[in-house]
């Protein structure tokens, strides 16, 4: 499923920390990394401006970036085995149309540690996860200390049962079955009292009636999707807050990666909805958006 990765760069700390985790996902999937920088042509120096001609002082900045992207994680990325691209513009704007153009089937990119978390909106990784074709994957970690490797295999599939939920499942089955990884789902029951603690995988019959009706609900529904998609996943259901219960139970898993679901539409609309951008900001596991 994934021959070719796009691996977005700038840089920093956090990528750099970022490098083992993609060249690990890269060796268990099989794919081709590729690096991207995106130059950045706003931060050129004002007086420089005033004083040299602007395509004399564009084209230093560009052999400048060229030269820093190409010794950048040659260690780990080879550039033999994994080709440079050199572009200018709106970086998430750059990201999600060469992914576009290069037929990308991946996008990993580096979350840059707590703020990102904190301002989610209007970031660049939000943007590209908005835009993007492709799934992104991103990851929860710290400035310069990588996310675990994947290499426990244990992944999770959050759905709902909209219209959208057949496409992620079967997206997620097949790229569990890809990575060799045992794939279980998460659901999450909307509680009609908030104050309520999380319920988790309750096999008893509930005082709540109706929470027990949704419950068995989703459950023959979702049984109907895997039936559909081939898939023979474990389920989890929560009741609770949406966004709380999933968390929840990701917290509780032992997982390598969370998989989410976007809307299949990009343009006014977006892909991302608040709950695709609280499950990302909070997740404590990678997420994959779909």
């Amino acid at each position: 499923m994934f021959d070719n990765i796009l691996f977005p760069v700038d840089f920093s700390p956090a990528c750099a920390a970022m490098a083992a985790y993609v060249q690990r996902a890269a060796a268990i999937v099989g794919a081709k990394v590729s690096l991207l920088h995106v130059v950045d042509l706003t931060s050129l120096n004002s007086f420089e401006l005033y004083t040299r001609p602007l395509p004399v002082i564009t084209e230093e900045h560009f052999n400048f970036c060229r030269e820093r992207l190409d010794s950048f994680l040659t260690a780990e990325f080879p550039i033999s085995q994994s080709p440079r691209i050199l572009s200018s513009g709106d970086a998430a704007a750059e990201i999600a149309q060469t992914a576009r153009d290069g037929r990308f089937d991946l996008i990993i990119m580096p979350t840059h540690s707590g703020y990102f978390r904190q301002m989610l909106l209007g970031s660049t990784t939000a943007k590209v996860i908005n835009d993007a074709d492709c799934p992104v994957l991103t990851s929860r970690h710290a400035e310069t200390i990588a996310p675990r490797p994947i290499d426990h295999r244990e992944w999770l599939c959050s759905i709902g049962l909209s219209s959208n939920s057949e496409r992620v499942l079967r997206f997620a089955s097949q790229a569990a079955a890809s990575a060799q990884a045992r794939l279980t789902i998460i659901h999450a029951i909307q509680s009609r009292d908030p104050d309520l603690p999380i319920k988790l995988d309750i096999q008893t019959p509930d005082p709540d009636q109706i929470d027990s009706l949704e419950r068995n609900e989703a459950r023959l529904r979702i049984a109907e999707l895997q039936q559909k998609v081939g898939s023979q996943a474990s389920v989890r259901i929560a009741i609770g807050s949406v966004k709380e219960a999933l968390i929840e139970a990701a917290r509780q898993s032992d997982a390598d990666v969370l998989m989410i679901g976007r809307s299949p539409r990009s343009g006014a609309h977006g892909r991302m909805r608040d709950l695709t951008y609280s499950m990302v900001r909070d997740s404590p596991y990678p997420v994959l958006s779909i």
